[in-house]
């Protein structure tokens, strides 16, 4: 139960990102339930892969690496699910400081609901 809701969370924040920013194209709610499901399947997989890759400039940017890989992963995810575009590489990367950003909130939000 608690996975469906993590990815109902997800594909809320989603909706809301690419509300906010113009460069981000969602078509349904169908798109972003797959883009949620998408990016936490890419995100559980080649993301640690990635970041154990890239450690050296990781390590040499203080971190600040991770939001290029990050950015990078949502443009793999956009050009395989259709109906979910991003139109740059500076969109991608706005997106997903945005989506992280909402995540945690709805994070917040709900954790503190339950209590």
């Amino acid at each position: 139960m608690k996975i469906l809701i993590n990815w109902l969370l997800s594909t809320l924040a989603i909706l809301c990102a690419a509300y906010l920013i113009s460069g981000v194209h969602i078509a349904s709610f169908t798109t972003a339930l797959l883009v949620a499901l998408a990016l936490g399947v890419v995100n559980a997989i080649l993301r640690p892969i990635l970041i154990i890759l890239t450690l050296p400039i990781t390590i040499l940017t203080l971190g600040l690496f991770t939001f290029i890989i990050n950015a990078g992963l949502v443009l793999f995810v956009a050009w395989f699910i259709p109906g979910f575009s991003v139109a740059s590489f500076w969109t991608a990367l706005l997106f997903s400081v945005v989506l992280a950003i909402i995540n945690a909130l709805l994070g917040w939000i709900f954790k503190s609901a339950k209590k």
